[in-house]
C-alpha cells in the first residue's frame, strides 16, 4: 500500500497555512481531509494567505463538526459588505460516517481534532484534520531524545564517508 503524501506534495495543491506547533504538542493518531464551508470573500482572503491555525480545533455539535478559532482575516480589497467575522465557527464538510466516527472518538475516547494545514486542492478549500491526544512532558522529552540521537547517527555516518 502506498504511503500517503503530505498535502503540499502534489502539484495541484496550494498550502495556505500550517499548524507546526500541533506536531509538538500532540501525538497524532490519524489524519482526515475535510472541506470548509466559507462565506463572502473568505475564499479570496485565503488565496491571499490570511489564515491562522495556531489556536484552532474541531468540535462536534449535534450531527455536524465545526472548526473553531480558525482566524481568516478579511480580504483587503473587499467592500463593506464582504466582511464576515474573522474568528467565527466554520462547518466542516465530511461524510456522515466520518462525522459519526470522529464525534464518537472526541466525546468518548479523549481525543481532540486539531487542524494541521489549510490548503486549496483543485480549487477547493480543504483542511487536514488530525485526531490527536495531548503529549505529556515525558513524551516530549523522549521525542527530543530520539531526534537528537538520529542527528548524531547522521553526523557519524557523514563523517565516516569522508
Amino acid at each position: 500500500m502506498a504511503k500517503p503524501q503530505p498535502p503540499e506534495a502534489a502539484a495541484h495543491i496550494k498550502v495556505v497555512a500550517k499548524n507546526r506547533r500541533a506536531r509538538f504538542d500532540f501525538s497524532i493518531e490519524e489524519k482526515v481531509e475535510a472541506g470548509l464551508e466559507l462565506r463572502g470573500s473568505e475564499v479570496k482572503a485565503l488565496r491571499e494567505g490570511n489564515a491562522v491555525l495556531s489556536d484552532a480545533y474541531g468540535i462536534p455539535h449535534g450531527t455536524e463538526l465545526f472548526l473553531v478559532n480558525c482566524k481568516i482575516s478579511p480580504y483587503s480589497s473587499a467592500g463593506a459588505y464582504g466582511h464576515t467575522d474573522a474568528v467565527r465557527s466554520r462547518k466542516l464538510l465530511l461524510h456522515r460516517k466520518e462525522i459519526d466516527r470522529l464525534s464518537f472518538k472526541v466525546q468518548k475516547g479523549g481525543y481532540t481534532l486539531i487542524p494541521l494545514s489549510l490548503y486549496f486542492k483543485d480549487g477547493r478549500a480543504k483542511v487536514e484534520l488530525a485526531l490527536c491526544r495531548g503529549k505529556t512532558h515525558e513524551d516530549r522529552r523522549s521525542d527530543i531524545k530520539a531526534r537528537e540521537s538520529a542527528r548524531e547517527i547522521d553526523r557519524a555516518m557523514k563523517n565516516r564517508r569522508r
